[in-house]
């Protein structure tokens, strides 16, 4: 499998990281604890690289209760006291609050449109944009869609929510299919 094509910034021979590209990185994502847990690792992601978070993603789950925003929310002071003692994951104080904060503007959306999907897969009118990248040059750190999705999510309340991290966000949770067309997974993705 090591020897198949993939996309540029995936030239790593972790494990892990080629389990992340080839298996999850640009797939649709519709379950709503899952895209709120790309919400927040993306967030968390901030300042540093996407592997550090993938390899504290594991203690991420067990802290903050597998990402059920319906639990997180009741974390207090002396709860995210202890999480920020915990060496097992970014220990920024503004990164965890927000994501207790997060948790309450989530399902506060959930409530509104009935489901986080609803309200974040209007950004690219329900299907994924598939981009056509043929070089290291043709990504994108964000776009008038991830623009947008920025503005509203401040709106409602979230933090860590810039364009960049949007879209960052919509290429993971495949909102934007970003593989490279010669990348085995463009079009296995596409035929999703």
């Amino acid at each position: 499998m090591n020897n198949l094509k993939r996309c540029f910034w995936c030239d790593s021979i972790k494990p892990d990281y080629l389990d992340y590209h080839d298996k999850e990185w640009g797939v649709p994502v519709h379950d709503d604890r899952l895209l709120f847990e790309y919400l927040i690792l993306e967030g968390a992601q901030a300042g540093l690289s996407w592997y550090t978070v993938l390899t504290k993603r594991p203690r991420y789950r067990e802290l903050f209760c597998n990402f059920e925003a319906e639990k997180i929310v009741d974390f207090d002071d002396e709860k995210i006291a202890a999480v920020l003692a915990d060496p097992g994951i970014i220990r920024h104080r503004g990164k965890v609050e927000a994501t207790v904060g997060n948790a309450r503007a989530f399902l506060k959306v959930c409530e509104e449109f009935g489901a986080f999907n609803s309200y974040i897969w209007q950004f690219v009118e329900g299907k994924p944009v598939v981009n056509n990248i043929r070089t290291p040059e043709d990504y994108v750190s964000s776009s008038l869609e991830s623009d947008a999705m920025s503005r509203d999510l401040k709106k409602r309340g979230f933090k860590f929510v810039g364009s960049t991290i949007c879209y960052a966000y919509m290429q993971a949770v495949g909102m934007v299919n970003d593989h490279q067309v010669d990348c085995f997974r463009y079009h296995e993705i596409i035929g999703l």
